[in-house]
Formats: structure tokens, sequence, C-alpha cells
């Protein structure tokens, strides 16, 4: 299960702590202990320095300027970006690259890759993604957004909403529904939209932290080109969920790297707090670290399959169970050791998705910010409930789930 490290990935290792040596800042202590305005300016320039080298879009093809990586060759840019604190793009590129960028290489025409790949690493193309609906969250075989052929051209009509970064996107890859009378599994399409029009309003959504990273996005004869659509029409299921495992499945053996890296902060918390003298917090650290060490090999069995040919499944959907549950557990240990001055956080937290960053100051803000988007984990990339039916019946073979009435 953990792969063996050849000479060959070693050079490669080293060809990484060369180019991180010679292009961050002297005196790096982590994107985490810039401010904010200052990390966004480093962010894009950091950007630009990872697409010229080929390690923006390490897995994708050199033709689409992708860096052609092997999946191994990945986990040790991971590991070494992961260890300097260094961004590994900016931005919406979760969206654009992990998966949008992923999807249209599995599913697109070759005119698609052409036209949008490019247009991607050069940021040109900034994406968001338009899944979730009011009336269709857990469900999303039901959401209600629809589209009409109109000659050359869909007209969208209806409503998203939770899209993350949907403030910073020019283009958003909805699901919409193209066929009522189709069972609802079957009448869906994945479209591809660009936003700067007059029939896409974004409107943001205040979070508890007070930052603005959710929105609803409202589609009113909103226009998209025919030939936008990825996969068939009504076909559109099957590359939602092609998606959906990128998304949660692509950074298994990659993110146990920084969970791990977020353990040993906690650990040094304790430390400084004098609770690590208590042995009910021992206790709780030291259940959290084996979870760590099981989602590292959990992280290497997915790695593996990815080694000998295989794409994201439904079985991934038991590793983005595991880490967004988990890290609730951690957080809420962090704001125990804590104490009274988590009630008081000064400071500024610095991430909205995951781990904090690499670099921030071990503090209440920075633990506090961390805790509330922690509850966000077991929501997003589908809840956790979600998740459970997911590996009872696809992956466990569990009887389904009852079904409403039609």
């Amino acid at each position: 299960m953990d792969p063996t490290y050849s000479k060959e990935a070693e050079a490669f290792r080293a060809r990484i702590q060369t180019f991180l040596k010679e292009n961050l800042p002297e005196g790096w202590k982590g994107i985490g202990a810039l401010e904010r305005e200052a990390g966004h300016e480093f962010s894009l320039d950091w950007r630009q320095k990872l697409a010229a080298n080929g390690l923006l879009a390490p897995a994708w093809p050199k033709e689409y300027g992708g860096g052609g990586l092997s999946e191994l060759e990945q986990v040790i840019l991971a590991e070494e970006f992961t260890k300097a604190g260094a961004p590994t793009g900016s931005g919406n590129d979760a969206f654009s690259i992990q998966m949008v960028g992923n999807t249209i290489l599995q599913w697109g025409t070759p005119e698609q890759k052409d036209h949008f790949l490019p247009r991607i690493i050069s940021g040109e193309d900034v994406w968001c993604q338009g899944y979730s609906e009011p009336d269709a969250g857990s469900d999303l075989g039901g959401l209600g957004c629809r589209a009409v052929l109109d000659g050359d051209e869909w007209i969208i009509n209806g409503q998203k909403i939770w899209t993350s970064a949907g403030q910073l996107a020019n283009w958003i890859f909805v699901l919409t529904r193209t066929d009522p009378d189709a069972p609802k599994h079957r009448g869906i399409s994945f479209m591809l939209c660009p936003m700067d029009q007059e029939g896409v309003e974004v409107r943001p959504i205040k979070m508890l932290s007070g930052d603005a990273d959710f929105n609803e996005t409202f589609f009113t004869d909103a226009r998209t080109a025919k030939e936008n659509v990825i996969g068939e029409v009504n076909g559109g299921w099957g590359v939602a969920m092609t998606l959906l495992g990128y998304e949660r499945g692509e950074a298994a053996a990659t993110t146990p790297i920084a969970f791990r890296a977020e353990w040993d902060k906690l650990a040094e918390l304790a430390k400084e707090t004098g609770k690590i003298d208590d042995p009910v917090i021992r206790d709780r650290l030291a259940k959290l670290f084996t979870e760590v060490e099981i989602m590292r090999l959990m992280g290497m069995q997915t790695l593996t399959k990815f080694l000998a040919g295989g794409h994201p499944g439904p079985g991934e959907s038991t590793f983005k169970l595991f880490w967004s549950e988990y890290h609730k557990r951690i957080t809420e240990l962090a704001v125990d050791i804590l104490g009274m001055a988590a009630l008081t956080p000064d400071g500024i937290a610095k991430t909205s998705f995951g781990t904090d960053l690499v670099g921030a100051e071990n503090d209440a803000a920075s633990w506090v910010g961390t805790f509330y988007n922690a509850r966000a984990g077991t929501i997003y990339a589908g809840t956790s409930q979600v998740q459970r039916n997911i590996i009872g019946e696809m992956v466990l073979g569990l009887p389904k789930a009852p079904k409403p009435a039609k």
C-alpha cells in the first residue's frame, strides 16, 4: 500500500526542493504568515511561476499546459509544498483544475479540451461550481434549474446556492434539467456557462466567521453555446459524479500531509498552554493522531488504485467522510485547549476550507477560524449523511434507503 520511492522519485523530490529554494522569498515562513492582501498578491505571482514550470496542473498532459507527472510524483510535489507552506495554486484553482479541468480531460471532446484547458492554465477562465439548489441540496438529482435549446444556444433559468468563490469566477459548470419528463437522474445535462452576462447574478452569503466565500447564483435567460455540454445531453449525471469523485478522492494521498502538520501544531499548543499535562487532553490527542495515521493509509490505498490505472469512484466517499468528521473533532479539541481564550480571539483567520495555512500563528484566531470552517467540511463536496448512503449502497452493497413516492 505504501509506495516505494525509487531513485528517480527522489531525484524528482530534489528538483522540487530546488525549485522552492530558488523561488520562495528569503525568510519564507509559509503563506499563512502573510496578511490577507499580501497573500493574495503572492499567490497570483506564484501561480504564474507554477504554470511556467508545469507544476500548476501537474497531472495534466503537457500538451494542455500540465506537467505530465505520475501519481507518485504528484504526492512528492504535495509533500514538499506542504512542508514549505507554499500553495499549489490560487483562488479558484480547486474548481478550475481539480474539478472541471479533470472532468473535461475525461469527458470532453478534443475541441473542448483544446479550447478550455489552456485558458484554465493561463487564468483567463476562472471557474466555480453550480450544483446545489435551495430545494435540491443533498438530493442533487432533484434539481430544477432548467435549460432549453434555442437554436445554437441553451437558455438557462433557475437558481444555485453555496456557489463557493462564485464572486471571483467568470465561468460556472452547472447542472441543468434538459428533459423534465425523464427520470430525475436521466434528464440532466452538464453545461459550461459564462458568468459575464446580464442573465447571471451572484449574491454573497455571509458566514459565521464573517467571510462571504459562499454565494447564491441566479440564472434569468442566461445563455451558453450549444457545444458547451460536457458528455451527452441528458447524460450529465455520470459526468457530475465523475467530478465529485475528483473533488472527494484526488487529494486522498496528499491531504493527510496537511492534517498531520495541523496535528503537530495542536500538540505544540497543548504544550504551550500546559494542557498537555491533562490526561484527558493527552488521550484525545493520541486518538486523533491514530486517526491521522489511518487517514494516511487510506490515502496510500487510493494512490495504489490510481497507480494501477483506476479512476475516482464511490469508494472515495469513505475518505471524504473520514477527514471531514475528523476535522470537526480536532478543532473541537483545539477550542477546549484554548479555553476562555477561544471566546475572544484576536486577529484574522486566513482559511475557509480545510486546515489552517502553514505559517499562521498558533493562536486563538487561527484555531477558532478553522473551527468555524470545519463545520462546513461535513457539508460541502457532499454531506456526511449522503456519504454514508453512498458507502452503504454502492460500496458495501446494503439495501437502498426507502425512496419517497413519485
